[in-house]
């Protein structure tokens, strides 16, 4: 076994999860993974944890789901199986990037709302999001699967603790804001995230991380974006999405590609509609796009944009962030823009204030 593989699930374990002795652990896991798997359970045995592994596929879902049609409800046992963990590891790994390609948006949307209760348990849990390099991820990252994996693993075999100290900056910074504007090619919004919590994403939830993220103020944000990166959902890729905000809504939506595809996710729910996040990347170990949204909404010099669903640890005390049973990020390029808090720089041409 590749050590690195061993280290990844160290992190894991150790920094990730935080995981301590009698944890019921539950492993989500696509079968390409097993090795990583493999490697969480002896470090998972050291801690004397109890674990439980879930293999599925994106080619299981997709025969359900064409079968089924609309008409989802919770999976009840599934809920209870999220409410007895304590700690919830989830694998991104396929070996078909595009097998959800074909079943329509209006059924992944009912599923989508069918899982909302999981989503909010989710949430409550100690979770790692992470990613197991195949030849699927590495072909659409354009590179071989030798460079994917070094890509990877150099994106999360990190100083956690390293990262968490030099993004506290960035958090403190946002922590004090009231507004908040992004400029840039055929884009120019404002929000607010007074009273609001920014998260220091230091690999304790996602894996890579790398970014600072906050919840707005569901009916504050006003104006016009351009997200310049591709947004790969369901096996298909959205590119050249244009939003424009009223009252916190989006009132226009375009795409360049797959426009149905992006109407299908603001037609989820009222949320769908609406910012849940707002986060900064920081990770300049990625530094590429490699159409996969774990690694690319973390790229050094971007911004990135959720619809939907807030994270209810973004949020500020005694304030409402927002619900949806989606929430889908999309990316920025910020090095021919600038982000303001309050009026004055933050990020200019991908250059924090505070870099020579």
């Amino acid at each position: 076994m590749d050590k690195r593989i061993k280290e990844h699930a160290r992190i894991i374990v150790d920094w990730s999860t935080e995981m301590g002795e009698d944890d019921n652990v539950l492993v989500l896991a696509h079968p390409e993974a097993h090795e990583l798997v493999v490697a969480l359970y002896e470090e998972i045995g050291k801690k004397k944890a109890n674990p439980l592994t879930v293999y599925s596929s994106d080619e299981i879902s997709r025969k359900y789901m064409l079968e089924h049609g609309e008409g989802f409800e919770t999976p009840q046992h599934m809920l209870k199986m999220f409410e007895e963990s304590d700690v919830i590891i989830s694998i991104k790994s396929t070996d078909n990037l595009s097998t959800l390609s074909d079943v329509p948006g209006n059924i992944l949307s009912d599923m989508s709302r069918a899982k909302k209760p999981i989503l909010h348990m989710l949430h409550k849990k100690r979770t790692c999001l992470t990613l197991f390099p195949t030849r699927s991820h590495a072909q659409m990252a354009e590179m071989s699967l030798e460079a994917y994996q070094d890509f990877v693993w150099g994106a999360i075999l990190r100083d956690w603790q390293e990262v968490h100290d030099q993004q506290e900056i960035l958090r403190k910074e946002l922590e004090r804001t009231d507004e908040v504007r992004i400029v840039g090619p055929e884009t120019d919004l404002r929000m607010s995230i007074k009273g609001m919590n920014p998260i220091n994403s230091d690999g304790k939830n996602n894996l890579p991380s790398g970014e600072v993220y906050v919840a707005p103020i569901p009916d504050s944000v006003e104006g016009e974006i351009l997200f310049d990166l591709p947004l790969m959902h369901r096996g298909r890729e959205i590119t050249g999405v244009k939003l424009r905000f009223d009252n916190g809504e989006v009132v226009e939506h375009s795409a360049e590609k797959n426009q149905d595809l992006l109407t299908s996710i603001l037609e989820t729910d009222e949320g769908a509609k609406r910012l849940g996040e707002l986060g900064i990347g920081t990770n300049r170990d990625i530094d590429r796009f490699t159409k996969n949204m774990l690694f690319d909404e973390k790229m050094g010099d971007t911004v990135h944009l959720a619809l939907g669903y807030a994270i209810k640890r973004s949020i500020g005390d005694d304030l409402e962030g927002n619900e949806s049973a989606v929430h889908v990020d999309m990316i920025k390029d910020m090095q021919d823009g600038k982000i303001e808090l309050d009026g004055e720089i933050l990020m200019k041409n991908g250059k924090f204030r505070w870099e020579k």
